[in-house]
């Protein structure tokens, strides 16, 4: 990204409707409201106006995430959605999250954060080289599958196969 190109939130979130609205097409009404209800969904409809690089990296990432709602997709693709962000937007993230899943779509998401992934996650898919295992969380999500992940002893993992057991 380029962040001194001269264009603002609601003109990035407008970006992800150019298939419906066709290059060199003018940006309708109908498509500024789209893009600006979709700042709304992600909180941010008060910086529409803010050029890009003015916003945090918590906005600029619920920014991003607003661009990628108004394409309406069946499937999300998610690079760690929650890395560099505040309490705040992460927050934010996972109730976007939680309304995707309800409303029948699929959100596949990187995530490296051990201890958060069974209060975010359905299932998980555990990788080191090959898939090691992947399932639902209450399943998959067990400390012999994070050691067969990450190999040998961790005391982090120590510490979620605790919380998980509720010891």
């Amino acid at each position: 990204m380029d962040w001194d190109f001269p264009i603002d939130a609601l003109g990035v979130v407008v970006m992800g409707l150019y298939r419906q609205i066709g290059w060199f097409q003018p940006v309708s009404r109908r498509y500024r409201k789209q893009a600006l209800a979709a700042l709304e969904r992600v909180g941010l409809a008060e910086f529409a106006s803010r050029q890009i690089s003015q916003l945090s990296g918590g906005q600029q990432q619920r920014v991003f995430l607003a661009r990628a709602l108004v394409q309406e997709a069946d499937l999300y693709l998610m690079d760690e959605p929650f890395a560099g962000v505040d309490a705040a937007t992460e927050r934010a993230i996972v109730e976007l999250l939680r309304d995707l899943r309800t409303a029948g779509k699929t959100a596949i998401v990187i995530h490296h954060d051990l201890q958060t992934v069974t209060e975010y996650f359905d299932e998980v898919l555990l990788l080191n080289m090959r898939r090691i295992a992947s399932g639902p969380v209450e399943q998959v999500f067990t400390t012999e599958n994070l050691r067969r992940t990450y190999g040998g002893k961790l005391a982090l993992l120590d510490q979620v196969g605790h919380r998980m057991s509720g010891k």
